[in-house]
């Protein structure tokens, strides 16, 4: 049996790093339910402490997700940022490779770290596969093919 995924991100901030995400992918980020979250503090199941405000609108404070435009049928997997308490501290052991989207990735590399990655390294496998390693704002790593 085939089963379906989504990626997990743990961060300090899910909203803000979401935001980031869904810019970079060109994905858009899961609206919020404010009735909802607001109907289950009034019932008891949640408190206002489970709560922020991000861009204006009540959303749980613990997750943000994004999705491709073409939203579930796309068959690309959800992306989840999980609020967790501590730090990263450690390469990750999982990391996001983008495509190519551009014709000059030296000119994509650059946006990215003008937005806020940070690159940390490149590396090449053979004659034609190159790439840079970058950081998103929170220290999560991912590639970028220049070659």
């Amino acid at each position: 049996m085939a089963l379906d995924f989504q990626l997990v991100i743990d961060c300090a901030d899910p909203h803000t790093l979401a935001d980031w995400w869904a810019d970079t992918l060109g994905w858009e980020a899961e609206g919020t339910d404010e009735d909802f979250i607001r109907r289950m503090i009034k019932e008891g199941f949640a408190s206002d402490d489970d709560t922020v405000v991000h861009k204006g609108k009540l959303h749980w404070k613990t997750g943000a997700a994004i999705n491709h435009p073409d939203g579930r049928e796309s068959g690309r997997p959800r992306i989840l940022f999980q609020l967790v308490p501590e730090p990263k501290t450690i390469k990750n052991r999982l990391h996001i490779d983008l495509r190519p989207v551009a014709d000059d990735p030296e000119k994509q590399i650059a946006d990215l770290v003008a937005r806020g990655a940070t690159e940390i390294g490149r590396g090449e496998e053979g004659p034609y596969t190159k790439w840079a390693v970058l950081t998103d704002p929170e220290g999560n790593e991912f590639c970028v093919p220049t070659r």
